[in-house]
This record gives structure tokens, sequence and C-alpha cells, in this order.
């Protein structure tokens, strides 16, 4: 996983309230696709009986200058998962 300022990973969390587990992408874009990939293979599970239920959890965190990773939110402050969010910039920590 990268440790550079700015680097922008994927977490998801299959079952709540279990653990996450993080995935490194390129861009806001990737991370929307990669999450929409996530949710319909848990959906999928779901109703082919695969599994009985879920509650999943996800989104998409930026490594901040101090090494800590913190939610990505665009320049007008939409996170990832909202219709709005400007997927064309690195975007800004919360």
């Amino acid at each position: 996983m990268s440790n550079n300022a700015g680097a922008l990973r994927v977490w998801w969390v299959p079952q709540v309230p279990g653990p996450c587990f993080n995935v490194e992408v390129t861009s806001p874009t990737e991370a929307k696709k990669l999450l929409a990939v996530l949710a319909d293979y848990d959906l999928f599970q779901l109703t082919n009986r695969i599994k009985p239920d879920y509650a999943n959890a996800g989104g998409l965190e930026v490594l901040q200058q101090d090494g800590g990773w913190e939610e990505w939110a665009d320049e007008d402050g939409n996170e990832i998962n909202s219709d709005d969010a400007d997927l064309s910039n690195s975007g800004v920590a919360q």
C-alpha cells in the first residue's frame, strides 16, 4: 500500500460489525466502480442464497501528510457515495 500523501484506498466491511479490508485505487472514479462491484456482489450472494443476510459498509479514504487515513470528500464536501460527488478531483479530508 502506498505511503504517499494523497494516496487513495477503498475500505469495505462485508458484514457489519466485522473487520474491514482495504484496496488501493488510483482515482475516485476507480473507487466508485469498485464500491459498486462490491455492493453488487453482496446483493448477488443474498439473492442467490449464498449468505442469508448482510449489512455492509464501504467508502474511500485519502492518506494525509501525517500518515493518517481520513474519509475522502470532493471540494464541496460530497463523499464518494454521493450522486453529487465530483470524481475529477483528488479530494480533501473530511
